[in-house]
């Protein structure tokens, strides 16, 4: 391990041959090389893409909202669960979903007493819009 004068040194002779370089190339190369790059149309239509938002909240049986429980969502169509959260501290949970004509199944994932379904909110969406949802917890 090298330490005191030396160290500064080396330095400096990096720094020296690092400038001498950059000198040595012809002008047209370094403004090529700082020119940006046009951005391809494909990265523009992915900021634009259009989505549905389903927002709710989580109300417990005291009408007071419920942080921590488990929500899944999915299609109508469909058996298994598309997306997966958690109501925060609020009792609030957001999710995008696909534009497009398209019912959803929106259940709290809680133990309920033998015979009781879970919890659950059918939504129905048409085009890029929110739609506001509560889910009921009973006893």
């Amino acid at each position: 391990m090298t330490t005191g004068p030396r160290r500064g040194a080396t330095r400096g002779w990096i720094l020296a041959c690092s400038a001498a370089f950059l000198f040595s190339l012809p002008a047209t190369a370094v403004v090529l090389a700082v020119e940006p790059q046009p951005q391809s149309s494909n990265s523009a239509d992915a900021l634009k893409k259009d989505y549905a938002l389903i927002y709710g909240t989580v109300w417990g049986p005291d009408e007071h909202p419920v942080a921590g429980v488990p929500i899944i969502i999915r299609r109508v169509s469909g058996k298994k669960a598309k997306w997966n959260l958690v109501s925060d501290r609020n009792g609030e949970f957001a999710q995008r979903v696909p534009v497009g004509t398209q019912d959803y199944i929106v259940q709290a994932d809680v133990k309920m007493p033998k015979g009781q379904p879970k919890p659950e909110v059918t939504v129905h969406i048409d085009d890029n819009e929110r739609k506001d949802i509560g889910i009921h917890l009973s006893r």
